[in-house]
């Protein structure tokens, strides 16, 4: 599956920050489109904001309402990343093949209707951190790595965790509506919740999720996951769909953030449980 990033708003010719007039820039301010220097620019889950945006969305929230920030690194996200490669490792020890035709583990611990139908319940969470070679792994985690801090820096490491957990879920309900007799592997899924999420997220604090470009990213994702044979459609869409209802919960701005992180790991639940549901009585 391949990505492509679009996390800074640069154009073609460069200009003078509006705050700066003697430092010359390419990057605009997500918000207000101003030219903007490296002093001046603010990251937020996806591209940058000028000092005064920022400064703006925080006066018209009241406390209560702020999209509270974490100030702590991504350990949430680092600890994904390395759980995946860790796992993909054990893969590669278990049967060299692993590198370039996918884990051994997946037998086990992929994503496989009967057997969850069996009682093999783990696989609905293991699947998401098993992979399908060196190229799969490379460009989810590539990904993960470029969504997952400046998400995890907004809602903090809890509700980021809930997040990613819904998606998880999410998409792997969605592979089981759609193909539950395949054998499914992959972080894809809960990725695409991660940008579901940015999505509604960038709503939340004004910017418009067209022009930062995050939209278009996800619409050329899918265009690959229906393109391309052998990717999962439920998966991806699944993903997606779980991201976009848990931002709506997480990115709620008078929904106090214990509750929102309570309220997102329910979805998960209910996505597991129907995860469970679908695959005893597959369509």
């Amino acid at each position: 599956m391949r990505y492509r990033s679009q996390t800074l708003n640069v154009t073609s010719q460069l200009t003078t920050c509006y705050r700066h007039p003697g430092r010359e820039t390419g990057v605009r301010c997500q918000r207000c489109e101003r030219p903007i220097c490296s002093a001046c620019m603010v990251p937020a889950p996806v591209g940058v904001q000028c000092v005064e945006c920022v400064r703006q969305t925080r006066v018209r929230a009241t406390p209560g309402q702020a999209l509270r920030r974490y100030t702590g690194g991504p350990i949430v996200t680092y600890s994904i990343i390395g759980i995946n490669v860790a796992v993909w490792l054990l893969g590669v020890l278990a049967g060299p093949a692993a590198i370039l035709n996918g884990s051994p583990l997946a037998r086990q611990f992929g994503l496989f209707g009967p057997a969850v139908a069996g009682g093999e319940w783990w696989r609905l969470i293991t699947s998401g951190f098993l992979h399908s070679g060196l190229i799969h792994i490379g460009l989810n985690m590539f990904v993960l790595y470029i969504l997952g801090p400046g998400l995890e820096r907004v809602l903090g490491p809890l509700r980021f965790i809930a997040l990613y957990a819904a998606g998880l879920t999410a998409a792997s309900l969605g592979a089981l509506l759609l193909s539950p007799a395949a054998l499914t592997v992959g972080a894809s899924g809960a990725i695409f919740a991660l940008m579901g999420a940015t999505i509604i997220g960038q709503r939340a604090t004004g910017i418009n999720p067209w022009r930062s470009g995050i939209i278009g990213w996800v619409i050329i994702n899918l265009v690959f996951t229906v393109a391309v044979p052998g990717i999962s459609i439920g998966g991806h869409l699944g993903g997606l769909a779980g991201g976009l209802l848990a931002g709506l919960v997480l990115f709620r701005p008078r929904l106090r953030p214990a509750l929102a992180a309570l309220a997102c790991f329910g979805l998960a639940a209910g996505f597991f449980v129907a995860g469970m549901w679908m695959a005893a009585n597959p369509r």
